[in-house]
């Protein structure tokens, strides 16, 4: 089964092509990915000479290039590629409606032209807003995204459901809590928590903290993809998350006591412009149809992460510096070539 994974060299896409190439010997990859800011093929090098696997640069909104790629024809489209940091949007919403609305229809059209049979779509717990109190939304939930990241994702999950009612494309969407864990890129809350941490150097924390998010380590996501794209039922919209909402003050707690660090170097800032309090979905559907269940809890999640960002010091001052973008020239070349010479030694 051949493969197609777009935004393959970011934090889940890293994560996702690492799993597969360990847990699915059937599938053969290919990841397209535009190597944006946080885009790092360091995330992928020890998994860069497997013969399951190739890497192209291409933009997922250039539709020629998109198109090019998908003359090799692929089973399976795994749409993962998006600008994701709500505070970079608040700046510039520009690149966030290029890649995540058009770029998202450049690659369902694609799927389409081609006949992909399964295209599943990485979405967002944000595209339904805040939730209230004790209540977590389910599928049937109305979308009303609060940032215009959230809005442009909104915007690709109704171009999704347009193309499966109007031209039938197996189309599976999945919208997911915050994810955590290794190769996270650090302008994150949790690594760059962790960062922080560790030199001793202040934690900013919006407004008074107490926002809550439901995490879920991205192995056991990624896992999550992987049903979805083995059984997943085309049209369906699944939630995807852990179940147990926490604040951001009682992560950074916890991430501190597992440290050894104080609380004192917890700094309140002024938040954010149209912060949600809240994000909580129920994945009680996914559960049941695909029969999944994250398999880490959060400490043990969080723990594992620590230590993760405590042993590759060098890989996070590469992110910070800059110093990561040379991979890509010192190992591909031939942008947008075909298939054959998309990688390179």
């Amino acid at each position: 089964m051949k493969v197609l994974v777009t935004g393959g060299a970011g934090f889940i896409g890293s994560n996702l092509i690492r799993l597969l190439l360990a847990e699915a010997p059937d599938l053969e990859i290919t990841n397209l990915d535009e190597l944006t800011y946080a885009g790092n093929l360091e995330n992928l090098a020890d998994v860069a000479g497997s013969p399951r696997y190739r890497f192209v640069h291409a933009d997922v909104a250039d539709a020629a290039a998109v198109a090019r790629v998908f003359e090799a024809g692929f089973d399976g489209v795994l749409h993962l590629a998006a600008e994701t940091h709500v505070d970079r949007s608040l700046e510039d919403a520009a690149p966030f409606l290029r890649t995540n609305v058009l770029g998202t229809q450049v690659m369902i059209e694609a799927a389409r032209r081609h006949g992909v049979a399964r295209f599943v779509h990485i979405s967002t717990d944000e595209v339904y807003g805040s939730a209230p109190p004790d209540a977590s939304f389910d599928e049937t939930a109305a979308i009303c995204p609060s940032s215009p990241y959230a809005a442009s994702k909104a915007s690709a999950d109704l171009l999704v459901l347009s193309y499966v009612h109007t031209f039938r494309v197996p189309a599976i969407i999945l919208r997911c809590t915050n994810n955590y864990g290794p190769y996270q890129f650090p302008e994150k809350m949790i690594p760059l928590m962790i960062a922080n941490a560790l030199e001793d150097r202040p934690l900013p924390v919006y407004g008074d903290g107490l926002q809550a998010r439901d995490w879920i380590h991205v192995e056991d996501y990624c896992r999550a993809i992987l049903a979805a794209l083995r059984a997943g039922r085309p049209g369906q919209v699944y939630n995807v998350s852990a179940g147990r909402p926490r604040t951001n003050l009682e992560v950074i707690r916890t991430l501190l006591a597992q440290l050894g660090k104080p609380e004192s170097l917890i700094r309140f800032v002024e938040d954010r412009p149209g912060h949600d309090r809240r994000y909580a979905l129920d994945s009680a559907k996914f559960r049941e149809e695909l029969g999944w269940q994250p398999r880490r809890s959060f400490e043990e999640g969080l723990a594992a992460t620590v230590e993760w960002n405590r042993s590759n010091a060098a890989w996070l001052e590469r992110c910070r510096s800059g110093a990561y973008r040379s991979f890509y020239e010192r190992h591909y070349t031939n942008r947008g070539e075909t298939l054959a010479h998309w990688r390179t030694s």
